[in-house]
């Protein structure tokens, strides 16, 4: 195989990252219906490890469709059909053996909408780590959401109010919140769909700069409309358009050099 794949209309093009890391999330011919309608014609995607990984195209192009399969969240949607292949290390993420809770502890995920629970900053947290019987004692579960908010780059900023609701911060508090939460786990994966879509610049600047220092220790894959966004915190992006992905390489090659043409007329704005 060359380089680079020449692609049909529906083979995806692809860029092999020259700084390649390990695979941690292998994908292969994933295929999703919703009763009669295929959302998802096929995808297949190596996704790197403790790294960010971008997914872009215009609304309803199914990334965020494919997103959900990486934690089986469409399991939830009635009528929903999940096919083709998803491994995670190697361990396909579908097998009728495999526990569902476990998955979802190892695969966080952060939505668009901050939604911390109607608890106090630290039960919120802290709830995870109780029902995955993560900490031995009170001191261990302290330390858990004092290491998570301090990850999350929120603790500076709440420390003398943990009993009080988390409701009660604002939009991008909430949302590291969430981010904290999700990682007091300790997940490997991190899914993060539109996370800073509800945020104003600033609150999104340091969720940005957040998604920057955690890739050190997770793997990160953002689903954003945002270009400017998949630019700056990404290290690869993967282009979807009517249910296929059209494109996906290394982010500064991709938006400086696409290979497809529906990938340039995307990022130029003829059409999105």
């Amino acid at each position: 195989m060359s380089a680079v794949q020449v692609a049909t209309t529906f083979e995806t093009v692809r860029t092999p990252d020259p700084a390649s890391r390990p695979v941690k999330i292998h994908a292969a011919k994933v295929k999703v219906t919703y009763g009669q309608k295929e959302a998802l014609h096929g995808v297949s995607i190596d996704i790197p490890e403790k790294a960010v990984t971008a997914f872009i195209g215009p609304s309803g192009c199914g990334k965020s469709t494919f997103l959900r399969c990486i934690n089986r969240m469409n399991d939830t949607i009635a009528g929903a059909r999940v096919e083709g292949t998803i491994k995670l290390d190697e361990r396909d993420i579908y097998d009728p053996d495999l526990d569902v809770v476990e998955l979802r502890a190892r695969v966080g995920m952060v939505f668009q909408k901050p939604n911390p629970f109607p608890k106090s900053i630290f039960d919120n947290v802290a709830y995870g780590p109780r029902i995955h019987g993560l900490a031995r004692s009170k001191a261990d579960l302290e330390e858990i959401v004092v290491t998570s908010l301090q990850k999350a780059s929120l603790f500076n900023e709440v420390k003398d109010r943990l009993n009080e609701p988390g409701t009660g911060l604002s939009g991008g508090q909430q949302q590291r919140l969430c981010i904290a939460r999700a990682i007091a786990v300790s997940p490997e994966v991190i899914l993060m769909d539109e996370p800073c879509s509800a945020l104003d610049p600033i609150a999104t600047a340091k969720v940005e700069e957040l998604i920057d220092e955690l890739r050190a220790n997770f793997t990160i894959v953002i689903v954003t409309h945002s270009m400017q966004q998949a630019a700056r915190v990404s290290q690869r992006t993967a282009f979807f358009h009517l249910g296929h992905l059209i494109e996906e390489g290394p982010t500064d090659h991709l938006f400086t050099n696409p290979l497809e043409q529906r990938t340039q007329d995307y990022i130029t704005g003829r059409f999105g």
